[in-house]
């Protein structure tokens, strides 16, 4: 077993990944991530807010996300990529384009070390509000 030293919360891996304290904001949530992949969710986050800027942040799921009367869409940091969470429609309505990306029913990872589709990004967000908002 394996003790985190902040929060004392034990664990069967060592160092494993965990939030201490959940975050309260999106800004908390890319604080809490390593220092080496904030620029990114950063990058993300404003691609988001500019795409839809009539939509609230707010963490939900332990997530960034964007609400318009209900959840539209969502980002998270992982291990080697940022995971965007638009829904399994939207990867559908959008497969053609993704197509090269890492994309599960409802997931697109998007690695690290490769730039961003923030054009692409946007049309989903875009999308997401108009299919999913209120």
């Amino acid at each position: 077993m394996w003790q985190c030293p902040k929060c004392q919360r034990a664990f069967e891996k060592q160092d494993q990944p965990h939030y201490c304290a959940k975050p309260r904001t999106v800004e908390e949530y890319i604080l809490q991530q390593d220092g080496a992949v904030q620029p990114r969710l950063r990058e993300i986050r404003a691609i988001l807010r500019h795409a839809l800027p009539e939509a609230e942040e707010r963490i939900s799921w332990s997530m960034p996300t964007y609400w318009k009367g209900r959840n539209i869409i969502h980002f998270a940091a992982s291990k080697r990529h940022v995971g965007l969470y638009p829904g399994g429609e939207a990867t559908g309505v959008f497969a053609e384009e993704l197509k090269g990306w890492d994309v599960s029913k409802g997931a697109i990872r998007l690695p690290y070390e490769k730039e961003l589709p923030a054009a692409l990004i946007a049309r989903i967000a875009r999308w997401c509000l108009k299919a999913y908002g209120k």
